[in-house]
């Protein structure tokens, strides 16, 4: 089993990233029944505002490091990381095998 993290960093106001953010993370949330290699998907959103980062994928867990790259490649995903594509100002991962 292959877990992938992920954490962005949003651009534009508070508010905008604010909005931004739980869009993202509600098409995060509803992707495990739309991709089936997908087992199961954990995903927050920053409460601290002493801190930088906006939202992580913290649990995202698939069969393999080459159902990571089906995952990546879904319509539905690549349609749920459009909605940050205009504000990403970074994004950094790790994809680790467990077990």
């Amino acid at each position: 089993m292959v877990k992938h993290i992920v954490t962005f960093k949003l651009s534009g106001s508070t508010e905008e990233r604010a909005a931004v953010a739980l869009r993202f993370a509600e098409a995060l949330k509803a992707l495990p029944g739309q991709i089936e290699c997908l087992e199961s998907i954990e995903v927050g959103i920053n409460e601290n505002p002493a801190e930088d980062w906006d939202v992580v994928l913290t649990a995202a867990t698939l069969p393999s490091l080459a159902d990571v790259a089906v995952y990546a490649a879904h319509p539905a995903h690549v349609a749920a990381a459009s909605i940050i594509a205009g504000c990403k100002a970074a994004r950094a991962c790790v994809d680790y095998t467990v077990g």
